[in-house]
């Protein structure tokens, strides 16, 4: 699935609004803790592209269907997990490049979100820009209620903060 995006801020709003209804096209609900930490990823990278390239991009959405999760037999922690990936394509070949915000700045601090909210991330170049990606491993149904997998996302706690960088930080 993907989206056009308009080198607009406004833009932003409308890449959530379009997630959230793919996403509960896909068997995740709004309500989930993977669905808030999706569109707050998606909201992250489409604000980069549009904020930061000033050009149109896409954004893309991979959401596995249930049947082709992997088992928990397939899996040798004992746990089925499918991801859920994000991709952003703009027509900028400038890097991603994650910055340092200070107390009560309003901005530079969307890639220490997607770092800290993501599984994995990254970017590579594509064409005549680059693809910034993140992924969110969720768990299957059935490993949920069989292995007492937890489906939301880890995020950092106060007695392990993640370290970004030379930095350290504390999701609150």
């Amino acid at each position: 699935m993907q989206l056009e995006i308009r080198p607009d801020p406004a833009e932003v709003g409308r890449a959530r609004r379009w997630a959230r209804s793919r996403l509960a096209g896909s068997g995740i609900e709004a309500d989930e803790p993977l669905a808030e930490t999706l569109i707050l990823l998606i909201s992250e990278l489409v604000t980069n592209a549009v904020v930061h390239t000033g050009r149109p991009a896409v954004l893309r959405l991979f959401v596995p269907d249930a049947a082709s999760a992997p088992t928990a037999g397939e899996r040798a922690v004992g746990e089925a997990v499918a991801t859920v990936r994000l991709e952003v394509v703009d027509a900028s070949t400038r890097a991603p490049r994650p910055r340092c915000a200070d107390g009560d700045d309003t901005n530079g601090r969307g890639l220490a979100l997607v770092d800290g909210l993501a599984d994995r991330w990254g970017w590579s170049a594509e064409g005549a820009g680059k693809r910034i990606w993140c992924e969110v491993d969720r768990c299957s149904s059935a490993a949920t209620l069989d292995a007492g997998c937890d489906a939301a996302p880890v995020v950092p706690s106060v007695a392990s903060p993640a370290v970004y960088g030379d930095l350290a930080y504390e999701a609150v």
